[in-house]
């Protein structure tokens, strides 16, 4: 990964409270990962921001090494890599995800 790929990726992550890498948009999810997360934060109701893949090459591949993670979609919450649609959806059902969200929008 090029220094400036990862000072790219680096501010996304800074810049956005909760973010997604996925296929397609929060309007048009490409895939159904991607919808599950769609799914889950629009059912939480809490603001977020997404980074369609299949329009930046550069990302798609660059986001699978910032993140040692080798699949789409990617959650990242308040900075922090949280992980894809499977444990987005684990933390959901457990109710984990809704304390996770409001310590990351409160701070």
């Amino acid at each position: 990964m090029t220094p400036e790929l990862k000072e790219r990726l680096d501010n996304l992550v800074k810049e956005n409270k909760i973010l997604v890498f996925m296929k397609g948009s929060k309007l048009m999810p490409q895939c159904g990962f991607s919808n599950n997360v769609v799914q889950i934060l629009n059912a939480m109701g809490v603001p977020y921001e997404t980074i369609d893949v299949l329009a930046d090459w550069e990302i798609r591949q660059g986001i699978k090494e910032f993140s040692n993670w080798p699949t789409i979609p990617q959650v990242y919450i308040n900075g922090q890599f949280v992980g894809g649609s499977d444990i987005l959806i684990e933390l959901y059902q457990k109710g984990e995800l809704q304390e996770v969200l409001e310590v990351a929008l409160a701070s």
